[in-house]
């Protein structure tokens, strides 16, 4: 990959080109940015689940089932991703990505702005390992929450902050991501023992 496809900047340039059409499935937002690396795509995916598509009925589902299916295929060490058709066939109207995509656009600047290489321990080599399991196991209850709003965008915050980091080699944002999982296991845990006291 050349170094400006490192950016988020570089990946809603992609989405944006996929939202011309005027309905758009997940095939051809692949065919936008390639099938060569899984981790540009679960970032998508989780990128799209903290703007206002998650909203829609089914969507934090049917984000749940992609980034699982790609996480397990990065842990596995495959270079090219699969999709079942029923994924890669499921679509969203153009304007609607588009509007995703312009919401995006002002954070993902930020944090572009914000990214170099360093605390690289954090993104490769067993870390790296480590890391798309937890980017696996985030998503497994989102399917059971989406009658609470913003819970699974939550959830997919921290999906992006990690995969980002292993995206650009940063270990900063892989560390804010752990953050994100440790300030939520203890929220959790403190709602069980007050519901339990």
């Amino acid at each position: 990959m050349r170094q400006d496809e490192h950016t988020l900047a570089y990946l809603l340039d992609s989405m944006d080109r996929a939202a011309e059409n005027e309905a758009v499935s997940v095939n051809d937002v692949l065919h936008e940015i390639g099938d060569r690396s899984v981790t540009p795509l679960i970032l998508i995916v989780a990128l799209l689940l903290v703007s206002p598509l998650s909203g829609i009925p089914g969507v934090s589902t049917l984000a749940a089932v992609t980034i699982i299916l790609l996480a397990v295929q990065a842990v596995t060490g495959q270079r090219r991703l699969w999709l079942p058709q029923f994924l890669l066939r499921r679509e969203v109207a153009g304007h609607r990505l588009n509007g995703c995509v312009r919401f995006l656009r002002r954070p993902c600047a930020f944090v572009d702005g914000r990214c170099k290489p360093r605390l690289q321990v954090l993104t490769t080599g067993p870390m790296r390992f480590i890391t798309l399991l937890v980017v696996t196991i985030i998503p497994l209850g989102w399917p059971f929450m989406e009658v609470l709003p913003m819970v699974s965008s939550i959830g997919a915050a921290t999906v992006a902050l990690l995969v980002f980091g292993l995206f650009t080699r940063d270990g900063l944002f892989v560390l804010l991501g752990y953050l994100c999982v440790a300030i939520t296991l203890i929220a959790g845990g403190l709602l069980v023992m007050t519901a339990t006291s």
